[in-house]
């Protein structure tokens, strides 16, 4: 497939997905979803990838639905939001969660609607000072989908959920670092540098055991389900050569060379 709304790179072990829209501050559209997915799983497919970035090109990261796309258009014949969502946000959003390698969010300006929860749906997320995050929907009726309704409250709690879910207030990058909704809020000049350090140092790390982080953080149970879930993830780490790399390194007083396997 060639893209026409977003850019894949793939060099030194570091995934780079570029959402590339400026001229709609990268809204999405039904094509553009297409080539998400088919990108995500290239990425999955490529044993040279350990981590992703993903970010938007111009003065925005995403806002979020492109209303004028045909997919999604008020007007006329009434639209099936649903289906929209179960077959491309859905998608996207799983696809970003189940990735076996961290994914790394750049929030390069506004991050509005759909936009936004994409931002919240990757593992570490870091957001330019100029950079925003407005949960959109209520302005048009609407529920906060792509997983908002599932982040926002466990990022920063139900009441402060309710008011950016009722609101739809602007909410800048650094509260949303002081809420713990992102991971860092930096300087506008510092994003790129700041985001290239964080891909340079997961590129390196052991792999298999942040992806193993990843599940065990994102699943939900109880504690003891959580402790089995802990056992049998360590049982299988056990076993991998980065786990040995890492003692033997330990033990020796030397850097770890990890290989993600």
């Amino acid at each position: 497939m060639s893209y026409e709304s977003i850019v894949l790179d793939v060099a030194d072990g570091i995934a780079r997905i570029t959402l590339n829209r400026p001229d709609r501050l990268n809204s999405f559209t039904a094509s553009m979803h297409a080539e998400l997915r088919n990108a995500l799983a290239k990425v999955a497919a490529d044993e040279n990838a350990r981590v992703l970035l993903l970010t938007g090109a111009g003065r925005g990261f995403c806002a979020g639905q492109d209303l004028s796309d045909r997919a999604v258009a008020p007007g006329g014949a009434p639209v099936d939001l649903g289906q929209s969502i179960e077959q491309n946000y859905r998608p996207l959003v799983l696809g970003l969660r189940n990735l076996a390698m961290p994914v790394v969010c750049a929030v390069n300006g506004v991050a509005a609607g759909a936009g936004a929860n994409i931002a919240l749906a990757c593992d570490i997320v870091i957001a330019a000072k100029s950079a925003s995050f407005i949960q959109a929907f209520c302005k048009i009726g609407l529920v906060p989908d792509s997983g908002g309704t599932y982040f926002l409250p466990r990022l920063v709690g139900t009441a402060r959920a309710m008011g950016l879910a009722m609101l739809g207030d602007r909410l800048s990058a650094q509260q949303a670092a002081d809420w713990g909704l992102v991971w860092r809020c930096v300087e506008d000049a510092e994003l790129v540098p700041a985001a290239e350090a964080l891909l340079a140092q997961l590129a390196q790390a052991p792999t298999r055991g942040l992806a193993a982080i990843k599940r065990a953080l994102y699943s939900s149970g109880s504690l003891a389900e959580a402790l089995d879930l802990e056992r049998d993830l360590q049982r299988e780490l056990g076993y991998s050569a980065d786990y040995r790399e890492g003692v033997d390194a330990f033990l020796n007083k030397r850097p770890p060379r990890f290989t993600g396997k």
